[in-house]
């Protein structure tokens, strides 16, 4: 199987990555990246030899707009887009999605994400979990996989896993930090998923942020202990009173601590900035506190 790693260059190297994967029916297309990006994208695919035009199968692991805000692009061009069926209402219509976009990048939305169009609802494929697809020759298995979101799946070729978010953010073998923005953080539906990647006993994972991981089960536990600290962390915070707002400078500085302390290069800092902004991280798990673990 012949995988190509595509940087998006988001501001700069190692922040989004699509995945192209070879067949006999022509190139398969894992995440899109936004729109901001998609001229990078594009140019890059030209390179590898495959332009726009010659992919005709796109999956996206979920909607969020850094793994599918240019799949419109891909659609117009004759793609098929599939995705989770809890997500596929807002490729076809994505009003909502860029509202609540709108509402947490505010007036960075446009620069950062770029233009997201509908995509026609006979261009948009749903893809449950245990279904395989073969698309000339490869097979490709969706796993759903929540807990990020709501509308999450992990796509399986051979002994490789496509992971989305699932594996969390992890950059040239640097730390895995959890990516936990709102509106739907769900811990112990990560839990869940993160189970069933075990499960399968993958060789290989490919987290969209960032690159190859093959020491599995060292990157699994990892990203799942430092979810569970995070969780806790803000949750005890919450029991004392302290605000969103208070408490995400103090989060920042603990995500810092983390890569200080692994003596992460400043380039690859602001990687993981750029894949993973550290103060959006509070909002998703206190809204997750206030769901699900804090009395109403």
């Amino acid at each position: 199987m012949k995988i190509h790693v595509v940087d998006h260059n988001f501001y700069m190297p190692k922040v989004i990555a699509s995945y192209l994967i070879e067949s006999n029916d022509g190139p398969i297309l894992i995440e899109t990246g936004p729109d901001s990006t998609f001229r990078n994208l594009s140019k890059s695919l030209d390179k590898i030899g495959y332009p726009v035009e010659n992919i005709k199968h796109v999956f996206v692991t979920h909607i969020h707009l850094d793994h599918s805000g240019s799949a419109w692009h891909f659609a117009k061009a004759g793609a098929t887009v599939y995705v989770h069926q809890n997500g596929a209402r807002h490729l076809v219509d994505p009003s909502k999605l860029i509202e609540s976009a709108r509402r947490i990048y505010k007036d960075q939305m446009d620069e950062l994400w770029g233009e997201t169009k509908s995509i026609p609802e006979e261009k948009v494929r749903v893809v449950s979990d245990g279904d395989t697809l073969r698309i000339g020759g490869v097979e490709v298995r969706t796993v759903e996989t929540l807990g990020h979101a709501s509308h999450h799946n992990a796509y399986v070729i051979e002994d490789t896993v496509f992971m989305g978010d699932l594996a969390g953010i992890r950059i040239e073998g640097g730390p895995v930090l959890p990516p936990t923005p709102p509106p739907d953080i769900n811990v112990e539906a990560w839990q869940h998923s993160l189970n069933k990647i075990r499960e399968l006993n993958p060789k290989v994972l490919y987290p969209t942020h960032f690159g190859k991981s093959t020491d599995i089960k060292e990157h699994l536990e990892e990203l799942e202990t430092r979810l569970l600290e995070c969780t806790e962390w803000i949750g005890a915070r919450l029991r004392n009173g302290k605000t969103e707002e208070e408490m995400i400078p103090e989060f920042e500085d603990l995500f810092s601590g983390i890569l200080e302390e692994a003596k992460v290069s400043p380039e690859l800092v602001k990687s993981y900035e750029l894949a993973d902004p550290f103060y959006m991280n509070v909002g998703g798990l206190v809204r997750y506190w206030k769901k699900f673990r804090l009395p109403s």
